[in-house]
């Protein structure tokens, strides 16, 4: 992705936004989350492989063009999560048709509350983290009668066994294989370790911090 995204920038003479990128990225999976809802899980699982990859080659476009940024990052957050409530939705009328028994679709509702929890406790362990961290450096600052603006906090509690890319290459393996009810319990039991992970990872960081 790191080597498409230069070759693009020169080709677009970097006028190609990685925003750009990201929010089609976005719109390509509402076909795809139509495809599964309509039962057509192979071609669901070629375009799902194929505009994945967009959620990495935004980031190395920005990198590759010097335009990171905050509502990049922003966009590029947000915009994962509307894309498996997408995916997630057209899963549940996919099972449903199928003839799904109540305990899957439980299953499947709990396995996005999970995803979203994960990115969810990232965000706010960042933001706690910068509150913070901002506060005690500026009371530092001011003692000292220094400025805090070019203050950067730059932490990130990505840890755990099930990040976003991982979960979305399950979510591929059950499409091709047909054993989506398998994989949703796959996510639920090793989303809810990474949840535990990350909770453990942002205390215990924030602890530290504080002392």
């Amino acid at each position: 992705m790191q080597r498409v995204a230069v070759v693009l920038s020169r080709i677009t003479k970097n006028r190609l936004s990685p925003n750009a990128v990201t929010i089609f990225g976005l719109l390509m999976h509402i076909p795809i989350a139509w495809l599964i809802a309509m039962r057509h899980p192979l071609w669901a699982a070629l375009f799902l492989a194929i505009f994945g990859l967009f959620d990495t080659l935004d980031g190395e476009l920005a990198r590759s063009q010097n335009k990171t940024s905050a509502l990049g990052m922003f966009l590029d957050s947000a915009t994962d999560r509307i894309k498996e409530i997408m995916l997630y939705c057209g899963m549940a009328i996919f099972l449903i048709d199928s003839g799904a028994s109540k305990t899957t679709i439980v299953i499947l509702i709990v396995a996005l509350g999970i995803s979203i929890l994960t990115s969810y406790l990232n965000a706010w362990g960042e933001a706690v983290l910068a509150n913070f961290s901002h506060h005690k450096l500026d009371s530092r600052k001011i003692a000292l009668g220094e400025s805090s603006k070019d203050h950067k906090v730059n932490k990130t509690f990505r840890s755990g066994l099930l990040g976003f890319d991982t979960r979305i290459v399950l979510i591929i393996i059950g499409l091709v294989s047909g054993k989506l009810p398998t994989i949703l319990y796959i996510i639920v039991v090793f989303g809810s370790i990474t949840v535990l992970q990350r909770f453990m990872h942002i205390t215990k960081k924030l602890k530290n911090v504080q002392d």
